[in-house]
């Protein structure tokens, strides 16, 4: 009796090997990463999207034992970087970094790349309101204030952001529409300049992120009239959000996502989202990630994916509708 069972056993086993023998994927998946693996940013040091990659490689390198590099490859609203690694070969060694830009350029841009095929979702990592702020010598307390200005005197109100077509601009544009003003546009070539403007007072309003603009805000030299959530933020709670003053239920928000060249193994792909996962419920990450005004998400690609096409229709729409051009 026990030599059958043994033997029952040796056949079941046989047959297991030979089960897992058929799954090259899988094994595949299971050895990853077995050399550094390169986290693309498609931006210049020094924005909210680099801090970001910067802070998971370090955590990452920790728990997997293995490098994780970040390389900037800016131009082109992130497209330039991010076409690179939906050309790259899909064997998880590359991954892109992406930032609120990725569902506009396509409206806005030619592409080389397909946004929806050539790219494989692996996480949305938050999402942050914008906050529009104001030099404290102008006479604007609250959103309220900016609308009555521009309805008595039309464009005589300037509202700066970091470029033509960016969601600060694109989020303006909605309000506007709603609100039945207008206000003067100024595009810079990034948020260090248009900040310094509005420190300055050169500009009436600045519509940037709430990581870039709360510390001005935070020692006075700023004054934030609103943020463009549907809440308040974190980093800025006496803030009222544009939803609290006048336009109910609008929401534009900032957010930060992580995508693979398409046909990336799966097995890859999943351990490498339960790795972020865990690095990301690490409390000194999720502390320095929500100081910066960051709502964190840590999704499932799926839920990366839909939102994707959700704010590539939303943006888009407003893009074609304004015959809105880059800079």
């Amino acid at each position: 009796m026990i030599d059958k069972i043994f033997n029952r056993l040796v056949v079941i086993g046989l047959a297991l090997c030979a089960g897992l023998a058929s799954l090259p994927t899988a094994a595949q998946g299971v050895n990853w990463p077995n050399k550094p693996v390169k986290f693309v940013v498609p931006f210049p040091p020094g924005g909210t999207v680099d801090p970001i990659a910067r802070l998971l490689a370090v955590k990452l390198n920790e728990s997997m034992g293995q490098q994780f590099i970040v390389e900037n490859k800016p131009g082109a609203s992130g497209s330039i970087g991010t076409a690179f690694v939906a050309k790259s070969a899909p064997d998880g060694y590359s991954f892109v970094f992406v930032f609120d830009t990725h569902a506009v350029n396509p409206t806005l841009l030619p592409m080389t790349f397909d946004t929806m095929k050539d790219l494989a979702p692996v996480m949305l990592i938050g999402t942050a309101p914008m906050a529009i702020a104001t030099h404290p010598a102008k006479p604007f307390k609250t959103f309220a204030d900016v609308t009555a200005a521009a309805k008595a005197k039309p464009e005589s109100v300037s509202y700066g952001t970091i470029g033509n077509g960016s969601l600060g601009h694109l989020t303006m544009t909605l309000v506007q529409q709603s609100g039945g003003f207008k206000i003067i546009h100024v595009p810079y070539k990034g948020g260090g300049p248009m900040t310094q403007d509005a420190l300055g007072g050169q500009v009436d309003l600045a519509v940037g992120s709430v990581a870039v603009l709360a510390p001005h805000v935070r020692s006075g030299k700023l004054r934030a009239v609103a943020v463009t959530g549907n809440k308040r933020s974190n980093s800025m709670p006496d803030v009222p959000s544009l939803s609290e003053q006048g336009f109910p239920g609008f929401s534009a928000l900032a957010w930060w996502g992580i995508f693979a060249p398409a046909g990336t193994p799966k097995p890859i792909l999943d351990k490498f989202h339960a790795e972020l996962v865990r690095a990301l419920n690490q409390p000194d990450l999720r502390k320095t990630l929500t100081d910066l005004g960051m709502d964190l998400a840590v999704s499932s690609p799926e839920a990366l994916q839909k939102f994707l096409v959700d704010e590539i229709d939303r943006w888009g729409k407003v893009v074609r509708e304004n015959h809105i051009r880059a800079d």
